[in-house]
């Protein structure tokens, strides 16, 4: 175990474990941010449902604010200052070993204004083009097993794409998990050589930037004395004017605590906690389901009587797939239709990937 926390005698060179944590409390915001707005959005649609559907750019502009703010005030990220690090202009001659053994750790100098800016970039937006890149991947159907779109689906890879926006979306749906497994261990690469002593960057951006990260020194106890305002409005002035500061700073301790609220909700609202015991059932008749769109004279034919056959294929359907406009069809003959025509076969409505839904029969 001594050999997983060595740090060569460095006592503010911060453990790989350290810098694994900050990073997957960054990676943990996002999906909070979203699980609030969305339970929000729910209650109030009229005001935040746009902003739910821009959930992405949404949570960047707010990020964008909080790193500005902790990069000028503290020299550090939002998760990089809550695990006690600092970002620094690395030295071309390390001096940090000579200032430990006279008894004085030296203060990491103010990053530049060029850094701050790099580093913003960077904080933001290589998070918001992997959100971005997942989604539209998954939009695609990406992600999903090859069994459910079957002989079908095999055919439709092989065909040569009938425009340029088919075959982008081929490519994109073919590459990029490779990318993303290379993007992986190219960031693996360099945690192990950090974890090795072979490096002092833990992130390849930051040895562009060439920053690294250290454990801040312990703050000088200066005892500043009570600042005196002229007048009344003064002083609501300055409170006013520091409020946007503390509410940043106070972000330390509201994101434990929020986390663990959400976590809360979580359990609260799922199935086997005791709201769902003391809520009474609901009253009044049951709410009838929407009727179905009638059949267009040119869509595939429908026979009523015949239920639980798929209109395509004339065969039980299996894993059953409902579209907006009611009619239920086997997942792997209802998705290639889609992708290809981007319509209900039966009632030739206009029909999106991300509206089909697979139903429990």
């Amino acid at each position: 175990m001594d050999f997983l926390s060595d740090t060569r005698g460095d006592v503010y060179k911060p453990s790989i474990f350290e810098l694994i944590a900050q990073e997957q409390l960054r990676d943990l915001l996002q999906p909070a941010v979203k699980y609030v707005l969305g339970v929000f959005a729910q209650r109030y649609p009229r005001y935040l449902i746009r902003i739910f559907n821009k959930h992405e750019e949404f949570y960047a502009a707010i990020m964008l604010l909080v790193e500005r703010h902790y990069l000028r005030k503290h020299g550090a990220s939002f998760s990089e200052n809550f695990y006690g690090l600092v970002r620094r202009r690395r030295p071309v001659v390390e001096t940090e070993k000579a200032n430990i053994a006279v008894g004085r750790a030296a203060e990491p100098p103010k990053l530049r204004e060029r850094d701050i800016q790099q580093s913003l970039l960077l904080l933001v937006g290589i998070p918001y083009l992997r959100a971005k890149a997942q989604d539209y991947f998954e939009s695609l159907g990406g992600g999903m097993s090859s069994d459910l779109l079957g002989e079908l689906e095999s055919a439709r890879a092989t065909a040569s794409p009938q425009t340029w926006k088919q075959r982008w979306q081929q490519l994109f749906k073919k590459y990029y998990p490779i990318l993303n497994v290379l993007f992986e261990l190219w960031l693996a690469s360099y945690n192990i050589a950090y974890l090795f002593d072979k490096s002092p960057f833990y992130r390849p951006w930051l040895k562009w930037m060439g920053l690294d990260l250290r454990r801040a020194p312990p703050p000088q106890q200066n005892v500043i004395p009570p600042k005196e305002y002229a007048s009344l409005w003064h002083r609501i002035r300055a409170t006013l004017t520091s409020s946007p500061r503390l509410a940043l700073d106070s972000l330390k301790v509201l994101v434990p605590l929020s986390i663990f609220f959400i976590k809360f909700l979580e359990w609260w609202y799922s199935p086997s906690s005791p709201a769902r015991a003391l809520s009474a059932a609901p009253k009044g008749p049951p709410v009838p389901p929407p009727r179905l769109l009638s059949p267009h004279p040119k869509g595939i034919p429908v026979d009523p009587t015949r239920y639980g056959i798929c209109p395509i294929c004339q065969q039980p359907i299996a894993n059953a797939t409902v579209l907006p406009t009611g009619y239920a069809f086997c997942y792997r003959c209802i998705h290639p239709e889609v992708e290809a025509h981007g319509r209900c076969p039966v009632t030739l409505h206009p029909v999106e990937h991300w509206q089909l839904r697979k139903i429990m029969v």
